[in-house]
């Protein structure tokens, strides 16, 4: 018999890193009894709340809400000895763009594991395949450091990509301002900020794991969990400083602007204030009445221009004295 078409896959754990796949009634047999079981389903699936209700009765609404919520942020809730878990990973969609993070939502208890995906989470696909190798998860705890593991390690290369143009952005900034730059630095800014935003919510649910009473972590478990609980740590921080950076590097290129105009300007202004009194004269001596001096003399032009270069002169030695430029 076929999977309902809400799931997506379905394991039963053998406790040495394989397992078989599930299919049909197999699914709802092995999911109530006491051995460890995974079902893998798509939360945007009709059928999925009323599959659940039915073959997973035990679970709170409160926790069918969480899981089939539309929008979700990192969070963790105990139940007895099972766990509620939203966590977020890189989206590697074709098409997607890796800062919208795509939720995986968990419930784990000793002996099932129901997961849910909106979108395709890459290390959902790296645990399945890891099973299908004998190099699964043994247990529930085995379960959630691989899927931790996996999510936080698929973030590095993105993060260190994003950390790597900041310096690019920043070389560009002190070599030579270009505003055309700007737009590349709100866009590294806006990055860092939604990265953060979904990342940093999971370093308190890493950090409530590690110090739980679940009887099925063990030592050897949490500390795994800490490890992850560094690196997620280390995301932030990291992710902070890259906020940081570029907007230093934004004030800077406003600044490098500001300064290219104002001198710009100063340029201007310089120019302005030479030829202010030649256009005095010009226009002085331009006026259509009797007396202009030298209105008969062939010469008189030539001498016009000698004196307007000797203003200029004059002008620009006094500037300096001045030191005006």
């Amino acid at each position: 018999m076929e999977k309902p078409k809400a799931i997506q896959f379905a394991w039963e754990f053998d406790g040495n890193g394989g397992g078989k796949p599930l299919l049909g009634d197999d699914i709802s047999k092995e999911l109530k009894a006491k051995t460890l079981a995974w079902v893998h389903m798509d939360a945007t699936h009709k059928e999925t709340r009323s599959w659940l209700r039915k073959e997973v009765n035990y679970l709170d609404d409160l926790i069918l809400n969480a899981l089939l919520a539309d929008e979700t942020r990192p969070r963790i809730l105990e139940f007895d000895e099972g766990v509620l878990l939203i966590l977020r990973g890189m989206n590697f969609n074709e098409g997607a763009d890796p800062e919208d993070m795509v939720s995986v939502r968990l419930w784990i208890d000793p002996y099932r594991i129901i997961s849910l995906e909106r979108r395709k989470v890459k290390a959902i696909r790296s645990i399945e395949e890891r099973l299908t190798h004998n190099k699964g998860p043994k247990d529930s705890g085995d379960f959630l450091v691989q899927l931790s593991t996996k999510l936080f390690e698929h973030m590095e290369p993105v993060l260190t990509e994003l950390d790597e143009d900041t310096d690019d952005i920043e070389e560009k900034i002190m070599e030579s301002p270009d505003f055309n730059e700007r737009q590349t630095i709100v866009n590294i800014r806006k990055k860092a900020i939604l990265f953060r935003r979904y990342i940093s919510p999971q370093r308190d649910v890493l950090q409530h794991l590690r110090t739980s009473d679940l009887s099925w972590l063990d030592a050897m478990h949490r500390r795994h969990i800490q490890e992850s609980y560094d690196r997620v740590l280390r995301y932030v921080e990291d992710l902070d400083t890259v906020r940081e950076r570029a907007q230093i590097v934004k004030d800077e290129l406003t600044n490098a602007l500001s300064d290219r105009l104002n001198k710009n300007l100063y340029i201007l202004s310089v120019i302005a204030a030479i030829f202010l009194p030649l256009g005095f004269l010009t226009g002085l001596l331009g006026i259509n009445i009797g007396g202009i001096p030298g209105a008969n003399d062939p010469d008189a032009f030539w001498y016009f221009i000698t004196g307007l270069a000797v203003v200029v002169v004059s002008q620009i030695l006094l500037f300096k004295k001045l030191r005006w430029f």
